[in-house]
């Protein structure tokens, strides 16, 4: 797997969202996390973000909040001309689908994912109990 996947966010978010997503898939050596943390400002975050992707050549980046600091100093360095594929919104279908696209050459359809496992479970539920008093 060459394709490397970095998190940024506020916070710790990124890095229990790396944990979380291992508790499921194993160790992930390929998915990278950049926090940014309260003492620190944008320039700080700034530096770690450009120190961890130094060495990467093939990378995609996910942001928890578009607008917050961490999404803002990505899309200010692609604007400055880096070559990043930036994703605001991250959640755990997201960077699961980065893992199977990986391992099964399939392109990954983050939104869609994304999308389709944002429910109201109350209502799935309800539809289920419709469906068993039919």
């Amino acid at each position: 797997m060459t394709k490397q996947l970095i998190l940024v966010s506020h916070g710790h978010f990124c890095e229990e969202l790396k944990k979380s997503t291992e508790m499921i898939m194993g160790p992930l050596d390929f998915i990278h996390t950049v926090p940014l943390l309260p003492e620190e400002g944008i320039d700080d975050f700034t530096a770690k973000f450009l120190a961890t992707v130094k060495e990467l050549d093939d990378y995609i980046v996910f942001a928890d909040l578009l607008g917050g600091t961490p999404c803002n100093v990505v899309s200010r360095l692609i604007l400055e001309g880096l070559q990043i594929e930036l994703y605001a919104g991250m959640n755990m279908p997201m960077v699961i689908e980065f893992i199977n696209s990986a391992l099964t050459g399939v392109e990954a359809k983050y939104i869609e994912k994304a999308n389709r496992y944002i429910v109201k479970v109350n209502d799935m539920l309800a539809a289920m109990n419709d469906e068993e008093d039919e």
